[in-house]
């Protein structure tokens, strides 16, 4: 095909789409069902119509080909567990007797049966549920919800690709189910799961399928010689079938590597990358092998994950080099739009003219298409939409909400010594067991409480003006001292304020913060119904004034025993924030962690003696590929250290962690210097916990005892079991207790039994503890 044919056949398209409806419609539906509101028949129906709405604003954008099979009930890594019938045997009969609520069981657990581990997908905010497998698992295929799918599709009249996570990704996700040995390797099972793809392919063809897309993100992270030779064999096999349609496999998130020259040669006839942060190394590399000669390569040049507008200049010279690469390009975002806000229009409280820099999903399909057209036709045939972004570009670069120079001039003076605590651990630690005098396996939460309906019902109160200023503070206040008075009773050591004035845990202290822009309908699926709204980090950042000590200090009042100062940390404040993308992210972290240094010194004055700087991201952002961990991990830890090391040896700085892979970073958490981490430990068995040991962490620990994640309510006797498991690896004047995470989505009743049983567990342990010392 020649260049000119190949323009001519450019197709815009995308890989996957928000799911949730412009009012969250899929959330209501499916919590309305849990709690028995909503019947099952109803919650289809709501599930059908967001399909067919998200089908029809593709198409109407100009998206020539639309996917199926991205919208999911919960998580599209348990659907494709269900697709290949690696149920776990604590969910069959569930399952078994009704799918869906079976379906649910696998991702929230019941009161009888945990649920599947839950964890990040690759470096970004959006939680996946952990397939569980073992030398005696048995794959069978149910390509039912991806046939039926793909019929609705095409019965509209669209041209639809069904988008499948690729077996290799999907092994390399696994992890050994409870009770196989920690070294099985799920990816030795590749010969059991190739067979049951092969017939779902098959069925998807039957069904009408020309394309389907198979996602393998697993690829553009280190992988050694036996991974990539399983990625060979998959795609040599499943592109040696006859009865499949064509297939096109994807990769995101950064370059493919040393899987590019195994893909290229593989017989498939697409390609999909990731050229936006990756452009210049896929670039490079693609021509390095030679280009995809007579294959399709969907090009991926508008960001997926952020939401600044792209730059059309730039795409299209990236396209334009890239069309004498392949047999055919195609435009697309990097990766699924499920991980940016909806629509940009309804953000009707952002400034108009900052309103054009950004782009949320149905704005970048616009752009997509724009450059899908411009890449066909000709520059000449976009001259107005190029004019017009490079108008919003310059605007932006020019714009004195990204410059302060106060601020720039505060960064550019940071010295080593700012980033450093003036005595070791060894002198703080006995300085702060002299001033806190806790208990041994001292009890404590993660920071917030239950948000209540009263919660909501008061803030939109105050947004309507149904309840003044001085009526909403009372009724904050009501409710911290009805948290004390409850943590009080049931006897924790160190106690939280329940943060009832806050709405999240980023967005709160960005709306304090200059520089930062909120949404309010910007929602983004963090994990099944749990949907964030991340601000947009626009400018430079500065503390105007404090943020939280007015309410610590309230708390404090109410009790003896020691509240803690709650923050989120600069490299959470950058990771679940639509962070900006003109000056390097370290940069950025170091302004944030100065901010939130002033708010640390004046929670200090006002007499907070533990102060928790919440970090849950710094796994997350860890880049993809080893040789970007350690600039990484040195702006990180020094942002974290910047905002906690100004205080006294007798003020203990805590921080807290969760559902991630902490391996990769046991050197950073030690790097950080916190007095104590508490980190997710009970959907994983205490994993951690023998991590941070064999690593030989010298601090204080509180691995979760109560995973917040599931609504089931842990025995006191299943706590203290983890809790010994704990003791196994951390000695217990070392070892706190504590729940895996912040108390915001679980309900009064269950955390009342559940919080009692955990007390009553430190206590068992600590008494059989006391006797054996």
């Amino acid at each position: 095909m020649t260049t000119e044919s190949a323009a001519a056949a450019v197709r815009a398209t995308v890989y996957g789409y928000p799911r949730q409806g412009r009012n969250r419609e899929l959330k209501k539906a499916v919590e309305g069902y849990w709690k028995g509101r909503v019947s099952a028949d109803a919650l289809r129906e709501t599930a059908r119509d967001l399909r067919r709405t998200n089908w029809a604003q593709l198409a109407d954008a100009g998206i020539t080909e639309v996917p199926t099979g991205d919208f999911s009930y919960y998580d599209h890594v348990l659907d494709t567990t269900v697709m290949v019938g690696a149920i776990p045997a604590r969910h069959r009969a569930a399952v078994e007797t009704d799918a869906l609520d079976g379906y649910f069981a696998m991702a929230r657990g019941t009161q009888d049966v945990a649920p599947l581990e839950m964890t990040k997908w690759f470096d970004t905010n959006y939680h996946y549920l952990v397939p569980e497998l073992g030398p005696d698992t048995v794959f069978t295929a149910d390509s039912a919800q991806q046939v039926a799918a793909l019929r609705e599709a095409l019965a509209l009249g669209h041209t639809a690709r069904p988008v499948l996570v690729g077996p290799v990704t999907y092994l390399l996700l696994a992890k050994p189910a409870p009770g196989v040995a920690d070294d099985f390797e799920p990816l030795t099972l590749l010969d059991r799961l190739l067979p049951v793809y092969a017939r779902v392919l098959a069925d998807l063809k039957a069904a009408g399928a020309a394309w389907v897309q198979l996602d393998e993100p697993a690829l553009v992270q280190d992988r050694t010689p036996a991974e990539l030779n399983a990625a060979a064999r998959t795609y040599r096999e499943l592109g040696a079938l006859t009865e499949r349609p064509k297939l096109l496999v994807a990769t995101y998130f950064d370059r493919l590597g040393d899987a590019l020259p195994v893909l290229a040669k593989a017989p498939v006839e697409g390609l999909a990358l990731d050229f936006t942060d990756a452009a210049d190394a896929n670039l490079r590399d693609l021509a390095a092998v030679g280009g995809l000669p007579g294959k399709r390569l969907v090009a991926g040049v508008v960001n997926g994950r952020n939401i600044w507008i792209n730059d059309h200049q730039k795409s299209l010279a990236t396209l334009g080099t890239l069309l004498g690469l392949a047999g055919s390009v195609d435009v697309a975002a990097s990766c699924s739009l499920l991980h940016v806000p909806l629509d940009a229009t309804a953000e009707r409280d952002i400034d108009p003219q900052i309103r054009r820099w950004l782009a949320f999903a149905r704005q970048k399909t616009t752009e997509i298409t724009t450059l899908a057209r411009g890449l066909a036709q000709g520059p000449g045939a976009i001259t107005a939409e190029l004019a017009a972004n490079q108008a919003d570009l310059a605007s932006r670069a020019t714009s004195p909400i990204t410059h302060d120079p106060a601020v720039r001039a505060r960064t550019a003076a940071i010295t080593d010594a700012d980033g450093r605590r003036a005595q070791p651990y060894a002198e703080r630690a006995a300085a702060q067991r002299a001033h806190l005098r806790l208990p041994l396996l001292p009890t404590t939460t993660i920071g917030s409480f239950p948000q209540t309906d009263e919660l909501r019902v008061a803030r939109a109160d105050l947004r309507a003006g149904r309840v003044d200023t001085a009526g909403y503070e009372e009724r904050i206040k009501a409710e911290i001292r009805e948290v004390i008075a409850f943590q009080e009773k049931t006897g924790i050591d160190v106690l939280v304020h329940g943060e009832p004035e806050r709405n999240d845990m980023v967005q709160y202290f960005a709306e304090r913060l200059t520089g930062y822009l909120a949404t309010q309908h910007g929602w983004v699926q963090s994990y099944g119904t749990r949907y964030v709204r991340p601000p947009v980090l626009a400018g430079d950042i500065s503390r105007p004034e404090p943020m939280t000590v007015r309410w610590t200090a309230y708390a404090q009042q109410q009790t003896a025993k020691p509240v803690k100062g709650m923050l989120t940390g600069p490299v959470t404040m950058l990771a679940w924030s639509f962070v900006r993308d003109d000056q390097p992210l370290g940069e950025t972290a170091r302004q944030v962690g100065l901010a939130l240094r002033d708010e640390v010194a004046d929670l200090e004055a006002a007499g907070t003696s533990v102060i928790q700087v919440d970090e849950p991201a710094l796994r997350e952002t860890l880049p993809l590929r080893a040789d970007g961990h350690a600039d990484y991990l040195a702006w990180a830890t020094e942002s974290f250290r910047l905002t906690t090391s100004g205080v006294r040896p007798d003020t203990q700085i805590h921080t807290h962690m969760c559902y991630a892979e902490f391996g990769d970073v046991l050197q950073a958490i030690d790097d950080l210097d916190a007095d104590v981490i508490s980190l997710e430990a009970a959907r994983s068995h205490m994993q951690v916990a023998g991590e941070l040991a064999t690593a030989g962490y010298p601090r204080e620990v509180g691995p979760g005892v109560w995973d917040i994640h599931s609504p089931r309510v842990p025995s006191a006797a299943e706590a203290a079991a983890l809790l010994r498991k704990g003791l196994e690896a951390i000695p217990a004047e070392r070892l706190w207790v504590n729940p895996d995470c912040g108390l915001k989505t679980r309900g009064w009743t269950e955390t009342r039994t559940s919080l009692e049983h955990l007390v009553a567990a430190a206590r068992e342990v600590r008494t059989e503890t006391a006797a054996t010392a």
